[in-house]
């Protein structure tokens, strides 16, 4: 009786906490995966003419996974970001969405710091069984993938913003391209792949000829960001992704108001959002204050080509309660970390008893807090599935091939 007594309490304790914040003004800035832009657009008041063609999506909020003990992080706001894999539009379960990315916004300095999740990083999911992360939404949706990450994270997201495929290869075209650096091992892959996401998006292949610094259309930048082949594999290709994200970043804050509303006609139905249109024109007066800050990849420390079960090849955090606190040193640089919940221990430890992957106790003891891979990616090597994957199921068979 007593241990219900106590759980009940926490769950109205939980809930308290949940109604208190949904009355509090969020002073948010939407960010779309790899569609940047979306955070100026959300400004424009010609968007509330446009807001219909959003695939809106109202998440009850008190459905979403909250573990016990988690410190609301009152001066940030933290948004989930899908890249979908759709291809037709339907942004909902069913949908490979191999981008997820956490975006913490510092509601006062309005940097927004970005965490790559690794899509085939093993996790618990809802039925408490482990899969790849990217399973979630390909099971339940977006408010399945949200719980998912708040559980196995200690996190407190309630929204997102969901882009499809198409949807970035049609915003790099209308901000006129990107000026890349293409290193000389990418320019082979760039080549073998670049008439594949020409035909999936519709437009006309245009191949690289030699490496160095170029300016890339949609489909080619689109083809870049989706490179795993190279060494360093998935952890490199999101190291690619956030350079799009950054390079969009700037080319959008110059952007003049005409090409805006033709990137709102093209893009907002590719797109699916737990926001409200009060919510997205309610961010107008602050939007040209935010900046991209830091940007790294999660887990930090990883063990990667382990088979596990149905799921094929995953990716295995080394210590995911070591790795979840470093997450919040990153996300939330002027909050005190904390410890992790107890949720995120006992996961962290199930993690290592069925996996057999053990945090060494040398990472502790050679590091002053920071990981070997973070924004990096190179020491873990490997050939980890990354974002965007074609032909991934995203529902826990393995993954074959280079360019998924």
């Amino acid at each position: 009786m007593a241990k219900n007594n106590k759980s009940l309490k926490a769950e109205k304790a939980i809930k308290a906490r949940r109604k208190k914040k949904q009355r509090r003004r969020r002073r948010a800035v939407v960010l779309v995966v790899e569609v940047i832009m979306l955070l100026l657009l959300s400004g424009v008041a010609y968007a509330m003419m446009k807001f219909d063609k959003l695939q809106a999506v109202n998440i009850d909020k008190k459905d979403l996974q909250l573990n016990e003990g988690v410190e609301e992080k009152e001066g940030y706001t933290t948004i989930a970001l899908f890249g979908g894999d759709s291809r037709d539009g339907q942004l909902e379960e069913g949908t490979h969405a191999d981008t997820i990315i956490v975006a913490a916004i510092d509601n006062k300095t309005k940097e927004i710091r970005l965490a790559s999740i690794y899509r085939d990083t093993l996790l618990q999911q809802k039925n408490m069984s482990y899969n790849k992360a990217n399973h979630a939404y390909f099971a339940g949706g977006p408010a399945e993938s949200i719980s998912m990450l708040n559980k196995n994270l200690d996190l407190d997201i309630q929204d997102y913003v969901t882009v499809d495929f198409k949807a970035l290869v049609d915003t790099i075209d209308l901000l006129d391209g990107l000026d890349i650096d293409i290193k000389q091992e990418e320019v082979q892959y760039m080549n073998e792949f670049l008439q594949e996401t020409a035909d999936v998006a519709g437009t006309k292949a245009e191949f690289i000829t030699e490496s160095g610094k170029q300016h890339l259309d949609g489909t080619q930048a689109v083809t870049y960001a989706r490179i795993r082949s190279t060494a360093g594999g998935d952890y490199t290709r999101t190291e690619r992704q956030r350079l799009v994200i950054e390079k969009i970043f700037e080319k959008v804050m110059h952007t003049d108001l005409a090409t805006i509303n033709k990137i709102i006609d093209t893009v907002f139905e590719q797109v699916s959002t737990s926001f409200s249109l009060k919510e997205l024109i309610g961010l107008a007066s602050d939007v040209t204050k935010y900046k991209l800050g830091e940007n790294t990849g999660f887990p930090f420390d990883v063990e990667d080509g382990i088979t596990y079960q149905n799921a094929g090849s995953v990716v295995v955090a080394l210590g995911l309660a070591e790795n979840v606190k470093q997450l919040h040193e990153f996300l939330y640089p002027n909050e005190e970390a904390g410890n992790v919940s107890e949720t995120v221990r006992n996961i962290s430890d199930e993690i290592a008893y069925v996996t057999g992957v053990v945090r060494p106790a040398s990472l502790d003891e050679n590091k002053d807090g920071e990981s070997g891979n973070t924004d990096t990616g190179n020491d873990a090597g490997g050939n980890t599935q990354g974002a965007y994957g074609e032909g991934t199921s995203g529902g826990g068979t393995d993954d074959t091939g280079t360019y998924q």
